[in-house]
């Protein structure tokens, strides 16, 4: 199992109070779980993956999440079993519109 840990300033965009878990761990998936924190405008991601040494592609699909969705007080810890780097945005996406209760 391999730790990494992102962080990014200066999010402009809060969400509802109600943590939000998504997605199943499981072979080739992964769990999200996303929830508000006093963070100073920050945005932290926290990966537990069994995918050891890819470090460069979690931090390529981080930085492109926080493009789309600049989050700001926002905690997010992912569990991963070897998700892709598709399903990891289609599920990192899928929390952040669950939480503002749009359709998955």
């Amino acid at each position: 199992m391999e730790t990494l840990t992102y962080r990014f300033e200066n999010g402009s965009r809060t969400l509802p109070p109600s943590p939000q878990v998504v997605g199943v761990v499981g072979s080739g998936n992964l769990e999200v779980l996303i929830e508000p924190a006093a963070l100073n405008g920050a945005c932290t991601i926290e990966i537990k993956t069994a995918a050891v040494g890819f470090g460069q592609i979690w931090e390529a699909v981080m930085r492109d999440f926080h493009l789309r969705w600049p989050l700001a007080d926002v905690r997010i810890a992912i569990n991963d079993v070897g998700a892709t780097p598709a399903v990891v945005s289609l599920r990192l996406d899928q929390a952040v519109q669950t939480m503002l209760g749009a359709a998955p």
